[in-house]
């Protein structure tokens, strides 16, 4: 899938296109990113970026019951799975919020001889882009942007082609929290771009790392780009789980242990078991 669709997975039917980004808006887009963390991530205190993902905690709560019906359109996740999604990333980004102070100080170092000081200090680092995947679109998208944030960097999002519309509410969240907080309007910047643009992207300079949540082979091209450039690269990818039963004492335990993560999010979780053995 190359295009930005949402696709009912009950009936196949085409729900929404959605345009993929220009070549041009997609430049503008980087450097507004960049510009967001020279003039204000990296200069604004901890307290001002913490305040920026409460806000965007608040929202998702606020708006739960609308952003689950989205990923529940678009993906097929449960109602009731796709409410819990939506409270967990909110409970993420105020995690974050709540202890950037705390996660951010600088840590004294004893030295072991001579005189002076030595400390550790957390500093960002600028623009990061971010690759999400389909199954999970809010979570995935929390625990990437809501530190990274709070730590001063910016942040370019690639949505999967099918979460347009989730990735569209993302946005518009964090548009709204930026204004309450008074911070520049694009800390998080949402791109619906395709495969070549987005090696350009980790191309440009003003692109300090990327992180990827994909398949085997989506996760071999990025790594293979960012090593290219020199770019910092966080890689979780897909894997085949087996559950190997040797001896049980209670198998209608085992059976549930089994079926249940097998069945979590329509079985589209990558820690469910694919082989049983």
């Amino acid at each position: 899938m190359t295009g930005y669709a949402v696709i009912d997975p009950a009936t196949g039917d085409i729900v929404r296109e959605y345009p993929t980004i220009g070549d041009a808006d997609l430049a503008h887009a980087v450097a507004l990113t960049h510009e967001a963390h020279e003039r204000w991530s990296r200069l604004a205190p901890v307290a001002e970026r913490a305040a920026l993902i409460a806000e965007v905690a608040r929202l998702h709560t606020e708006r739960r019951a609308t952003l689950a019906e989205i990923i529940v359109q678009e993906m097929g996740k449960p109602l009731d799975q796709a409410l819990g999604e939506v409270d967990f990333a909110a409970a993420i980004y105020q995690y974050y919020a709540d202890n950037a102070a705390v996660f951010l100080a600088d840590e004294p170092i004893d030295l072991s001889e001579g005189s002076g000081t030595a400390l550790i200090r957390r500093a960002p680092l600028g623009v990061l882009l971010g690759i999400m995947p389909w199954n999970f679109p809010y979570y995935q998208v929390a625990r990437f942007a809501g530190p990274n944030i709070v730590a001063g960097n910016t942040i370019l999002l690639k949505h999967a082609p099918q979460c347009p519309g989730s990735a569209e509410a993302i946005a518009q969240i964090f548009d709204e929290a930026e204004a309450a907080a008074a911070a520049h309007d694009h800390v998080y910047t949402s791109v619906l771009a395709d495969t070549e643009q987005i090696a350009r992207v980790i191309a440009d300079p003003r692109v300090q790392g990327v992180s990827v949540t994909g398949s085997e082979r989506a996760g071999s091209a990025v790594a293979e780009l960012a090593g290219r450039h020199l770019k910092k690269v966080v890689l979780e990818l897909g894997g085949s789980d087996p559950f190997i039963l040797l001896s049980a004492d209670d198998l209608d335990t085992v059976v549930e242990d089994a079926v249940n993560p097998r069945l979590e999010n329509n079985g589209q979780s990558w820690h469910a078991a694919k082989r049983f053995l």
